[in-house]
């Protein structure tokens, strides 16, 4: 909501053993890119926290996705600590993460965008 502006976070993980997990949750005034961080380090935490093996994320976020396979250098100072955080978390897990449409990810985009209405209040 604005950029930088009210923001949320939307996780889905399916292959729980307890079902699909959904996580939404406001993380403040953030710009799009913080926010996506945030919303892989949720996952990746939750996914350690379950003492899962294997992650594979599908994210909307191109610079998260670019960023963390290596393709885009991150350069900026607080987008650079969340992905030093992220890879350390990555490297506990059989860990890939692929780019995918805002289309094809409605379900965490619906929880995102309902927690940054929360934290706009």
């Amino acid at each position: 909501m604005g950029n930088p502006g009210p923001a949320g976070i939307g996780v889905v993980i399916d292959g729980a053993e307890n079902g699909t997990i959904k996580i939404t949750k406001p993380v403040g005034h953030q710009d799009n890119n913080v926010a996506e961080y945030l919303a892989l380090l949720e996952a990746l935490q939750c996914a350690v926290d379950l003492g899962a093996k294997t992650l594979h994320v599908f994210s909307d976020s191109e610079v998260v996705v670019k960023q963390m396979t290596g393709e885009y250098t991150c350069r900026s100072t607080q987008l650079y600590s969340l992905n030093w955080i992220c890879r350390k978390l990555a490297r506990s897990l059989d860990f890939s993460i692929s780019h995918v449409t805002r289309e094809n990810n409605t379900e965490a985009n619906r929880l995102a965008n309902s927690a940054a209405r929360k934290a706009s209040r």
